[in-house]
This record gives C-alpha cells, sequence and structure tokens, in this order.
C-alpha cells in the first residue's frame, strides 16, 4: 500500500523542532514521569511522519499542508 505524501516543508519542520524540544526536556529531566513518556512518544511520532512526510490523522479530514 502506498501512502500519498500530505505534510508539506513548513509543517516537517515543526514537527522536528517540537521533537528536538521534547527530547531536551526529557534529557535535561526539566520533565519527568508520566509528562516525560508522553512527551517522548509524541517526539517519535512527530520525527517518523516528518521523516515519512505523512501523517494519518489528515486523511479522515482530507487535510493536506503540501503544495501540490
Amino acid at each position: 500500500m502506498s501512502l500519498r505524501k500530505n505534510m508539506g516543508t513548513a509543517d516537517r519542520i515543526i514537527r522536528t523542532v517540537l521533537a528536538l524540544v521534547f527530547i531536551g526536556l526529557i534529557v535535561t529531566q526539566t520533565v519527568s514521569g508520566t509528562v516525560a513518556i508522553i512527551l517522548g512518544v509524541l517526539a517519535a511520532v512527530f520525527l517518523v511522519t516528518s521523516f515519512v512526510s505523512f501523517c494519518p490523522l489528515y486523511l479522515p479530514f482530507r487535510l493536506s499542508t503540501r503544495k501540490e
């Protein structure tokens, strides 16, 4: 199954920057416990979706930030 890219450059950059901020907060132990776990999961999701340029949450709403 081929997934169509639906994320533009700005969207990918914002997600990557947020993921790096979340990772920084975890590494510096600014956040811990449940909050750190949630931010870690979000960081992983943001990095993966940025890398593949596809966000599954955009599908039901037929959204795309990618310029065609």
